[in-house]
């Protein structure tokens, strides 16, 4: 935490001189007390009552005072807020290994349901756009605030679209492509955009990852790779163009994503369950939907110390029916 205007908390020496000077006054009552010999009227000077209750009102006295203090010298500190304009690129691989069902009921099923919820979970105002990629990657749709537009192009998704293969250097560069052609406002002037990318695998088609990501980290969009399925992966049945894949081992490989997450200042994360995909897209969203600033807080401080001074007053009231 910083302040705005640091000389001010020197006003804590003055509450602190108050905390002095009102220690020294009750010792000097209490010695003024003990030179009544009568009883009676000493009792009258000085009530046998819980000792502490006299002193709780001045406590809250004291802390509101420093509390106002440190609000009056203007706080400062990190506070997440929503962003107001941003784009998010959801890009999810359709390739045939996505049909392994080592995360039940299989990959993409899952995959499809997370994205779902990651989705919705977004600010209104954001642009989601969808990009789906095997050996090739397309724009399913352009970047919109239509959450249902989203959503059913989610559904849309489906395996082995496209020439087959993995194309994740493809599927970076089609992404940023979405981004830039938004609007005429985005050409010029791109909005804060991150681009959130689901595979299984190495890129196996397409332009190199690596160009697409000196790219993207060249425009400023970051890239959370998201490596999705497990060591166990297998496809059986046939693929798009008919081929036998009975039996056919498909072990996730994060590599060439954590390449990528690295070059573009994005994150990278390993999901083998759908419930952990679910943890990392909601992780993520998290940090997409929000930002820190450094904002005022001194409202924090002063609205404290409006409490303790009602506090100080309530008790006073109770104990000694009066104000403080």
């Amino acid at each position: 935490m910083t302040f705005e205007a640091p000389a001010r908390l020197w006003l804590l020496a003055a509450v602190a001189a108050l905390v002095i000077a009102y220690l020294l006054l009750q010792r000097r009552r209490s010695a003024y007390a003990v030179r009544f010999t009568n009883l009676k009227l000493l009792d009258r000077v000085a009530p046998k009552r819980p000792a502490w209750r006299r002193h709780v009102p001045a406590g809250l006295f004291v802390a509101m005072l420093a509390l106002l203090v440190v609000g009056f010298a203007r706080p400062q500190d990190d506070v997440r807020v929503p962003r107001e304009r941003a784009t998010v690129i959801v890009a999810v691989d359709v390739s045939n290994s996505m049909l392994a069902d080592d995360v039940a009921p299989d990959r993409l099923t899952a995959a499809k349901a997370a994205a779902h919820e990651f989705v919705g979970g977004l600010p209104e105002q954001f642009n989601v756009g969808l990009v789906g990629f095997a050996g090739a990657a397309n724009v399913v749709v352009a970047p919109v605030t239509d959450r249902p537009a989203v959503a059913a192009a989610i559904d849309r998704l489906a395996q082995g679209e496209g020439p087959q293969g993995t194309a994740i250097g493809e599927a970076i560069a089609t992404s940023l492509d979405a981004v830039r052609n938004l609007d005429a406002q985005a050409a010029e002037d791109p909005p804060p955009a991150r681009v959130v990318l689901l595979s299984d695998g190495a890129n196996t088609a397409g332009r190199d990852p690596a160009t697409a990501s000196a790219l993207a980290a060249q425009l400023g969009v970051p890239v959370d790779a998201i490596s999705f399925g497990t060591a166990d992966g297998v496809i059986g049945g046939r693929g798009a163009s008919g081929t036998a894949v009975a039996g056919q081992r498909v072990p996730v490989d994060g590599e060439t994503l954590q390449a990528v997450a690295q070059a573009t200042g994005g994150g990278y994360f390993e999901a083998g369950t759908s419930e952990q995909l679910r943890d990392v897209y909601a992780d993520i969203g998290s940090s997409v939907g929000h930002e820190t600033r450094v904002q005022d807080v001194s409202a924090r401080f002063i609205g404290a110390g409006l409490v303790l001074a009602l506090l100080a007053a309530l008790a006073s009231m109770f104990w000694f029916a009066r104000l403080p």
